[in-house]
C-alpha cells in the first residue's frame, strides 16, 4: 500500500512543479539554517572523553585570605603550588595530575630547521592514562621520574613527523631550552576539544606538542602562560621564568574517581584538608570546596559561546517560519485536489487512507527538502570554518548530524502536512461531486 501511496505522491508533485519547488525550498532553507547552527552547537557541547568524563573531577579549595570574604563566594578555579603538591602526594584518588601550560624553545639537531617555540604541558605521570591519551610509540614517564625531576619528554605525532620524519623517536635526545631531554613517548593523533583540562589557555583549537614532568619544568624555569589568582601580599610574578608566589593559585589539578562513593569520600577529604590547613594557619576561611566532574566543569565555565546558543534558537525560529509557509502551500495544494479526493472517497477509500496518502506526499517533500537542506548546511558550515574564531575549524557534519538532518526534515514536513491533510480529508464528498 505504501508503494501505491508513494506513486500517487510522485504523480501529484509532478503535476504542479512550481508549487512543489516552493515547498521543497521552504523546507530546505529552514533545515539548512537550523542544521548549520545545531551542528556547531553539537560539536562545541560534545563530551571530549565519552565513557570517561563521569570519572574525572576537578577539585577546588579556598586558601584565600579574609579580604572580600562573603557567604557563597566560590573558591579559586586553580590551586597553589603548595596545595597542588600536597593533594598530589596524598594519593587519595585512583589517579591525579597537577599541571600548567607553557611554551618551550625546540633546538633541532638538523640544520634544516631553525629553533622554534611550541606549546607545552608541564604535568605529572598519571596525565596520559587519566585522559586516555593514545601513544604511537613508547609511553609516558613514571611517578618516580616526577620525583627525580627526570629529563624525560613526550612529544606529539606532529612534532615527531617534523623532526624525525615520523620514525620511532623514543630514546632519542631532544634539546629544549638549552637542556637535553630523552624522548620516552610519541602521542598519536590526540587533540581533545574543548581543551577541557586547562580552559585558561583556550577552549578550542589549542593543543600542546611537548609534555614534560612538572617539577622538571619548575626546576628549569620554563615559561608558563596560564592565568594567576593572587591575594594578600602575593604577586603574579614576572611572566616568563619567575613563578607566582605561594599565595597565588595558578595550577590545574584533576583526579580520577571511578565511583560516586569515591567522589563523595574525596570531597570529604578536601574538607578535612582545608580544616587541617586552617589549623596550621595557612587557610583563613572555613572549608569551601567544590568537586565537579568534567561535563559539570565545562558547564560551569560556559565553554559553549553564548552567541552559538542564541544563533541556534534563532535558526529554529526561522525553521518554524518556514514550516508555517509550508503549511499554507500544502493547504492550498491539497484543497485544490478536493474533487479528486472526493472521487476516491466515493469509490470506497476511507478518510484514513486519504490521510495516509497525503502524509506520504508530505514525507516526499520532506526528504527532498532534507537533501536540499543538507547542501545548504554544508555550505553554511563551510562559511563558519572561514570565520576568525577558535572553534571554526571544528564545524563539520558527522554521521550522527547527517541522520538528524533527514530526520528533522521528514518530521518537520509531516508535522506541516497534518493540518492540510486533515482539512482535505474532511471536505464533504457530496458537495464536491455535485459541483463536478
Amino acid at each position: 500500500m505504501f508503494a501505491y501511496y508513494l506513486d500517487l505522491a510522485l504523480r501529484s508533485l509532478k503535476r504542479n512543479k512550481v508549487l512543489t519547488a516552493l515547498m521543497v525550498l521552504a523546507i530546505a532553507v529552514g533545515i539548512g539554517a537550523s542544521m548549520t547552527t545545531l551542528t556547531v552547537l553539537h560539536v562545541l557541547s560534545g563530551d571530549p572523553l565519552p565513557g570517561k568524563s563521569g570519572e574525572l573531577y576537578y577539585p577546588q579549595i579556598d586558601p584565600q585570605d579574609a579580604r572580600g570574604m562573603m557567604p557563597g563566594t566560590l573558591p579559586p578555579e586553580q590551586v597553589t603550588l603548595i596545595d597542588g603538591m600536597n593533594l598530589l602526594r596524598a594519593k587519595r584518588a585512583d589517579r591525579q595530575a597537577l599541571m600548567e601550560g607553557g611554551a618551550v624553545p625546540i633546538q633541532p639537531d638538523s640544520s634544516a630547521f631553525d629553533p622554534f617555540y611550541v606549546e607545552a604541558r608541564y604535568t605529572t605521570a598519571d596525565f596520559f592514562a587519566m585522559f586516555d591519551a593514545p601513544f604511537r610509540y613508547g609511553h609516558g614517564w613514571s611517578g618516580a621520574d616526577d620525583e627525580a625531576h627526570a629529563r624525560d619528554v613526550v612529544i606529539t605525532r606532529q612534532l615527531d613527523d617534523k623532526l624525525f620524519n615520523g620514525a620511532d623517536s623514543t630514546g632519542r635526545a631532544l634539546r629544549i631550552g638549552g637542556s637535553t631531554f630523552r624522548i620516552v613517548g610519541v602521542l598519536d593523533d590526540w587533540r581533545p576539544n574543548p581543551h577541557f583540562y586547562d580552559l585558561g589557555t583556550g577552549s578550542y583549537d589549542y593543543y600542546e606538542q611537548v609534555f614534560m614532568p612538572l617539577q622538571t619544568a619548575l626546576e628549569l624555569h620554563f615559561d608558563r602562560n596560564g592565568s594567576v589568582d593572587c591575594w594578600g601580599n602575593g604577586t603574579g610574578g614576572q611572566e616568563g621564568s619567575a613563578y607566582p608566589s605561594p599565595t597565588c593559585a595558578w595550577l590545574q589539578f584533576w583526579v580520577e574517581l571511578d565511583s560516586p562513593a569515591k567522589a563523595a569520600a574525596y570531597k570529604q577529604f578536601l574538607i578535612h584538608y582545608s580544616e587541617e590547613q586552617k589549623t596550621l594557619g595557612r587557610f583563613v576561611r572555613a572549608p569551601n570546596v567544590q568537586l565537579r566532574d568534567l561535563m559539570q566543569w565545562l558547564d560551569y565555565n560556559d565553554v559553549v559561546p553564548s552567541d552559538v546558543r542564541l544563533q541556534a534558537w534563532l535558526a529554529f525560529g526561522f525553521l518554524l517560519v518556514c514550516l508555517v509557509n509550508t503549511v499554507g502551500l500544502m493547504l492550498a495544494k491539497f484543497m485544490r485536489r478536493s474533487g479528486e479526493l472526493s472521487v476516491r472517497r466515493a469509490l470506497g477509500a476511507s478518510r484514513r487512507a486519504l490521510f495516509a496518502q497525503l502524509l506520504t506526499e508530505s514525507g516526499v517533500i520532506g526528504i527532498a527538502g532534507g537533501a536540499g537542506g543538507l547542501l545548504l548546511a554544508l555550505l553554511g558550515l563551510w562559511l563558519v570554518r572561514r570565520r576568525p574564531s577558535d572553534y571554526a575549524a571544528l564545524a563539520h557534519l558527522d554521521p550522527e548530524m547527517l541522520a538528524v538532518t533527514f530526520a528533522l526534515a521528514l518530521g518537520a514536513s509531516l508535522l506541516a502536512g497534518i493540518l492540510p491533510a486533515w482539512r482535505a480529508c474532511n471536505v464533504s464528498p457530496a458537495l464536491q461531486l455535485k459541483s463536478q
